[in-house]
């Protein structure tokens, strides 16, 4: 199943990397470009709720095989109407959405369907060969795309996603999925496809340290999704593209080695402590990322933070796994999931706002703060984006140690009993 889910993973980035290459040479318009990742993002988040109330009522394979045969039609259509000369920007929209729609479903029955076909003392692991895909699909798959974009363009780039979808679905159909028993929690939450998607967020506010948990990830979501957003232009504020690749493709390998320990170490027996642990330093190479502009510095930062990534994704996912009920685990985990990745929007739309009219301009040669703290981190374009980074890691350095001295967080693997033995 995993193997079957990484080559669609790639496939996918390699179709996300060729259209956003068509749709910029086709228009030249950033915005046009930039909606595709509206598009990618947005509808499988609002969809989450359903998305994971019908991954708990029905066979997860099925769930898993309908919604990469969705996904794989979608992609089918772009390569048919970009052969005919027909296709437009709508149609992209359109077909990332569904995407977007059909990922949400499959990715909610993957992740429940791992509890049932891997022991519980393997979860860390299995986790971690989850985040494996995702670093495959963000480091590989735009490499692969430029090449393949020269030699076979880009219907054949999205032709090959299709082939990835139908490989998926082929190692789905060998492989058997146990069924999760009916629980009590279960039995009591049984309704319409609407009340059980609510349930998810029952569930987690009649769990004290649950919610912590989710209001935790939310709130530094929003941080790292700043983060994410202006770490391109900072980095072009004092150099070129090419050294901008060599940052981002070391510095992002750094999701691939963080996978690999997880594999490798299954993560921490307190699983929470790996989650603080690795929270603060991720917080600590926010921080370094926005100290000076030099490339070796933000190149070993970035390395930190995105290593560090992973296994509090994995450590995180473990608990969760650990502790809700198989047969709850869909509308609980995309509850949970719908909650935390919305700040991400937040953080997309505040970004800019913050760099622009407030941070760059008070370290700009005269701002306000260019002749106390430009002594230390520098002054000029780009260094109002560095001090943001600096608040953004300090800010998560300062929610981690807060949220650790909160017992319900703290003790979650304590007070909450395990799903199953």
């Amino acid at each position: 199943m995993w193997f079957g889910q990484l080559i669609s993973m790639v496939g996918s980035g390699l179709t996300a990397f060729a259209l956003g290459i068509w749709v910029y040479q086709s228009t030249g318009v950033i915005t046009d470009f930039a909606l595709i990742y509206l598009f990618a993002e947005l509808p499988g988040t609002i969809v989450a709720p359903i998305a994971g109330a019908i991954v708990d009522r029905y066979d997860r394979r099925q769930v898993m095989i309908v919604s990469n045969l969705g996904a794989g039609i979608s992609t089918a259509i772009l390569v048919l109407l970009l052969y005919v000369g027909k296709l437009q920007i709508w149609h992209i929209y359109l077909a990332t959405a569904i995407h977007s729609t059909c990922k949400s479903f499959l990715e909610y029955a993957y992740f429940a369907s791992t509890t049932l076909l891997v022991p519980k003392q393997h979860f860390g692991r299995a986790s971690g060969m989850i985040q494996m895909g995702k670093a495959a699909e963000q480091l590989f798959s735009p490499v692969l795309a430029g090449l393949l974009v020269a030699i076979i363009n880009v219907h054949g780039v999205i032709f090959i996603d299709f082939i990835s979808f139908i490989f998926a679905i082929l190692s789905l159909l060998f492989i058997k999925f146990p069924q999760p028993e009916q629980s009590k929690d279960g039995e009591l939450a049984k309704g319409s496809v609407w009340s059980e998607a609510i349930y998810g967020w029952k569930y987690i506010a009649a769990h004290p340290g649950l919610l912590a948990m989710v209001f935790f990830f939310t709130s530094t979501n929003l941080f790292i999704g700043i983060v994410q957003v202006l770490l391109t232009p900072m980095i072009l504020s004092f150099t070129n593209t090419k050294v901008l690749g060599i940052i981002m493709s070391i510095g992002g390998s750094g999701w691939l080695f963080g996978s690999m320990t997880m594999i490798i170490w299954g993560g921490m027996k307190r699983r929470i402590y790996g989650i603080f642990i690795f929270e603060f330093l991720l917080g600590i190479a926010i921080l370094f990322m926005g100290l000076r502009p030099e490339p070796v510095l933000i190149t070993v930062a970035a390395f930190i933070g995105f290593f560090s990534m992973p296994i509090i994704i994995s450590s995180s996912h473990a608990i969760w796994q650990d502790k809700v009920a198989p047969d709850l685990q869909g509308r609980v985990f995309a509850m949970r999931g719908m909650i935390c990745w919305l700040s991400f929007p937040l953080a997309y739309l505040s970004a800019g706002t913050l760099a622009d009219r407030l941070f760059e301009p008070i370290m700009m040669e005269g701002g306000l703060l260019a002749n106390s703290l430009g002594d230390i981190i520098g002054f000029g374009k780009g260094r109002g984006i560095g001090l943001l980074f600096i608040v953004m890691g300090l800010l998560i350095m300062v929610i981690t140690i807060a949220a650790y001295t909160y017992p319900r967080l703290r003790l979650v693997e304590d007070e909450l009993p395990d799903a199953f033995g």
